[in-house]
């Protein structure tokens, strides 16, 4: 049974629904809680929708997507072509349409980071134990 998987996924709004759905069958497969798929889930669309909204594509216009489980923990990231300074959640209310991406994935997360070393990844972790 795969332990991890990456793909390569276009550079668009739909992007986020394809992944959602290729993350959701690897869970399953890996006996995942239906928590665990939900929160997993919730965390990857938005790290996906803030490279959309905030990076740039590949050279070959796609953004790379992997997910893995080792020792408990589901790990989660996604690349884009882009660089930035830093990343950081903003403060929202419920009146704010937009900048939750981050404080979302804050929130539901059990760790996360940055890594601008080739590109932008964001990287997610997520305990398989979840209470």
């Amino acid at each position: 049974m795969a332990r991890q998987d990456v793909v390569r996924l276009p550079f668009e709004r739909s992007t986020p629904s394809i992944a959602r759905t290729r993350l959701a069958a690897f869970l399953t497969q890996n006996h995942a809680s239906s928590d665990v798929i939900d929160d997993a889930l919730i965390v990857l669309s938005e790290m996906i929708a803030n490279a959309v909204s905030h990076g740039v594509p590949g050279p070959d216009g796609t953004m790379e997507i992997r997910w893995s489980i080792a020792k408990g923990l589901l790990e989660l990231s996604v690349t884009d072509g882009g660089h930035v300074d830093t990343l950081k959640p903003v403060d929202f209310d419920a009146d704010s349409l937009s900048g939750r991406g981050l404080s979302i994935i804050s929130r539901v997360a059990d760790r996360w980071w940055v890594d601008m070393d080739q590109g932008t990844r964001v990287n997610a972790m997520l305990s398989l134990h979840r209470s």
